[in-house]
């Protein structure tokens, strides 16, 4: 059995405290393990008007059969790169849609 250990998070109560990160990878590590205090958010405040991209469309969930293997496989795959299989699975879509359309002249190459 597979049990999971606790990450205790640190509080950031100012800005001060959080680093430059020179990766993605450095940061994401930071964040895993750090939370902003409650009075460090109030002192953000809203973000201003504009400041946030609009949300994305809601998805339709669609059921789709594959056999375990396949799926298996995705999985795998998907924990290599680090995002959920699902997630992995709609960009595979999604990227080969867009050639097809390319392909079939539906869209400019």
């Amino acid at each position: 059995m597979v049990t999971e250990s606790k990450v205790r998070m640190v509080e950031i109560h100012s800005e001060d405290e959080i680093p430059e990160f020179a990766t993605e990878a450095e940061e994401h590590a930071f964040w895993s393990t750090h939370s902003l205090g409650e009075e460090l958010l109030e002192q953000f405040g809203p973000p201003p008007e504009g400041l946030l991209p609009p949300p994305r469309p809601r998805s339709t969930p669609v059921a789709v059969r594959f056999d375990r293997d396949t799926i298996g496989r995705l999985k795998t795959l998907a924990a290599r790169k680090n995002k959920g299989y699902q997630t992995l699975l709609k960009e595979f879509v999604t990227e080969r849609l867009y050639e097809e359309e390319k392909r079939e002249g539906i869209i400019p190459s």
